[in-house]
């Protein structure tokens, strides 16, 4: 089994050009995310990829801290800010139990909480790097929630093998309640909560810190 940054080095350039799968869903995403962020914010995005999000949200933003364990990512990221013209947008090599240094104004972390190796000490980084009222945004695969049950016994019985092929990175199964209460815990206030597209839905929050 491949550790997380060899994987996402090693699929950086594919990654980069697959096309987002429910890109409807995606700019909704984007839409209600930008709907929280002000234009003099300071914003950390954690596993950001290859930048796309960080990209599309930085003209909302003052500055756009975008992090990633991959330096292959981040290296896309890089050209294509440059290829857009993009200033405001830093790429910076950071796990997510240690992101870069605040304080910031906001924190997104879109489908990464499943990947972290301790959940509850990412968000206690993603805590402290706030300043105190600053809102934690992010989307989050989950299970449990009696939706896509076929599918989702499909990947249970797949990944396994899919990892020891190094085809797919280390996995955590959350339930949305588990998910929720993980945030409360490490000192945030849920301030919205959904989860979308019905077909495969995420966990969209937003949170305050206390």
């Amino acid at each position: 089994m491949v550790d997380s940054v060899t994987f996402w080095n090693r699929i950086a350039e594919k990654y980069a050009r697959t096309p987002i799968a429910d890109m409807a869903s995606y700019d909704y995403t984007i839409e209600r995310t930008a709907a929280h962020l002000n234009p003099g914010d300071r914003v950390l995005e954690l596993g950001c990829g290859t930048g796309t999000t960080a990209l599309r949200l930085a003209p909302n933003v003052a500055e756009i801290v975008a992090s990633d364990s991959a330096p292959a990512m981040l290296a896309v990221g890089r050209h294509k800010a440059a290829e857009q013209g993009v200033t405001n947008m830093y790429l910076v090599e950071a796990a997510a139990e240690n992101p870069p240094e605040g304080p910031f104004d906001a924190v997104l972390a879109f489908n990464l909480l499943h990947l972290v190796d301790d959940l509850d000490a990412s968000l206690a980084a993603i805590r402290d790097r706030l300043i105190p009222g600053g809102l934690f945004i992010s989307k989050t695969f989950c299970v449990g929630t009696g939706r896509n049950s076929f599918k989702l016994y499909a990947i249970r019985l797949a990944l396994p093998v899919m990892q020891l092929l190094g085809k797919a990175p280390p996995v955590r199964f959350l339930t949305e309640e588990q998910l929720d209460r993980a945030v409360i815990r490490a000192g945030f206030d849920l301030i919205e909560q959904d989860s979308f597209p019905a077909k495969d839905p995420r966990r969209f929050l937003v949170a305050r810190r206390r």
